[in-house]
């Protein structure tokens, strides 16, 4: 693996490439600790420092987390990517669902640009509208708390929020297309993996308080759950890659075609079918309803009798809490997959090219196997995704860890990103090593989906 990197940096043009992708998400870290106009920085952390040690993990801290920190401080990338993602998956849904976006997306690179281009439309209209929200919850952020966050409320300090945290958003998607066309890796995930990362070192210094290793007095964790921590933590990883690589593959075979002189297929192939075909998508839907009464219920008025009950029904480490998100999970599972999946499509594909599966015939018999198929795969990968989710909070019930101290490293969401990531930059930065004739990071062999 270390010899890999140093061939990285052998090879000018893959040098380059990796040098200009730091050199953009320095950009992106430097623009996450210049603060919005109007705002007491200060107020606004210790707001959120209360509401993480008195709530637990919130949607709020979900969305700090997601940009780096940025939204704690109000700074002009407080939005980050999240209403980019947001687009990209709606737009995603309506071309599944609506006959003209769906023959646009068939056009080839003219309608991938169009669709790219009402993308970034939405993004745009989504950046206005939760800009305006923030600033006014902002202004209004003192009858929660006390605590006064904006110097100099009105519509001045409204409109010149909403301005900044928009173009902020904006500046974040052309930094991801420029990683994406001059740098290595995908762009946008590379800015959200960077953002979960800068976290790690405040989680840290969180545990370390915990520890206090020179303060006996003040020690809330003992060594033996550290060490625990860390075991438990690498299996947990090395569990996330082996079901991130996993996949079925279907066997599929071409029949031979003679035209002219010349014979055409013939062939072997397979259909990959991944175990965790949503991603991240069915997790952060179902973390972001899951999160989104509880972090109301936090600025409502205690003496409203709902508050109380979605309170104790959402308590982050309840049973029901538990329970409400994996039958969340598993819902948004399957609809992302009916949406994304259509085994009748792929089945007329393969009959049109002259290829079927082995044993099925070709048609609706091999729609209704793909069906039967996929069925199946998504429930193991639900299950999967499931485990990962409420992993955290076993952690946290077990040995006692706040959740502020666990986000970055055992949150299902963060770790699912940080590894799908980093896998899919090594393999981009090992097929230029490979094209090249150098190793890759594995020796003799190359990152590769299990069966």
């Amino acid at each position: 693996m270390f010899e890999a990197v140093k061939n990285v940096f052998k090879i000018e043009e893959l040098k380059k490439k990796v040098l200009i992708t730091l050199g953009l998400l320095i950009v992106y870290r430097v623009g996450c600790y210049i603060p919005t106009p109007g705002i007491d920085t200060f107020a606004l952390n210790k707001f959120f420092e209360n509401l993480a040690k008195t709530q637990g993990q919130t949607l709020l801290g979900i969305l700090g987390i997601f940009t780096g920190g940025a939204l704690d401080r109000l700074s002009i990338f407080a939005l980050g990517v999240m209403p980019y993602i947001s687009s990209s998956i709606i737009m995603q849904l309506l071309t599944a669902v609506i006959p003209a976006l769906e023959r646009l997306a068939k056009e080839g690179k003219a309608g991938y640009e169009k669709i790219n281009q009402y993308t970034r439309y939405l993004t745009f209209f989504l950046c206005i509208v939760q800009g305006l929200f923030l600033a006014m919850w902002l202004e209004n952020a003192n009858n929660f708390q006390g605590i006064s966050m904006v110097h100099d409320p009105g519509i001045v300090f409204k409109v010149i929020t909403v301005l900044t945290l928009t173009c902020g958003t904006v500046f974040i998607m052309w930094l991801g297309e420029q990683i994406q066309e001059r740098g290595i890796g995908n762009g946008i995930s590379l800015i959200i993996m960077t953002s979960i990362i800068s976290r790690i070192p405040s989680s840290l210094t969180q545990l370390y308080l915990l520890y206090s290793p020179f303060d006996a007095s003040k020690r809330q964790i003992p060594a033996t759950t550290l060490i625990a921590l860390l075991v438990l933590w690498v299996l947990v990883v090395m569990a996330v890659i082996l079901f991130t690589q996993a996949q079925r593959r279907i066997p599929v075979q071409y029949g031979k075609r003679v035209v002219g002189r010349r014979v055409y297929g013939g062939q072997s192939t397979y259909l990959p079918i991944r175990v965790d075909m949503s991603g991240v998508i069915a997790i952060i839907f179902a973390q972001s309803v899951i999160l989104f009464p509880a972090t109301l219920a936090t600025f409502l008025p205690k003496k409203f009798a709902i508050v109380n009950f979605l309170q104790t029904l959402l308590q982050e480490r309840g049973l029901w809490y538990n329970l409400v998100y994996v039958m969340l999970i598993f819902f948004f599972m399957y609809f992302y997959t009916a949406i994304v999946f259509n085994p009748s499509e792929i089945s007329n594909n393969l009959k049109k090219y002259g290829g079927f599966i082995p044993g099925i015939r070709p048609g609706r018999t091999t729609g209704e196997y793909l069906d039967f198929v996929a069925t199946r795969i998504v429930f193991v990968g639900a299950l999967y995704v499931s485990l990962v989710a409420i992993f955290p909070n076993f952690i946290m019930n077990i040995f006692n860890v706040p959740s502020y101290a666990l986000a970055s490293f055992f949150g299902g969401t963060t770790l699912l990103i940080m590894v799908g990531v980093i896998l899919d930059t090594m393999k981009q930065i090992e097929g230029q090593l490979m094209v090249r004739h150098y190793e890759g990071f594995i020796k003799g062999g190359s990152l590769k989906a299990r069966r």
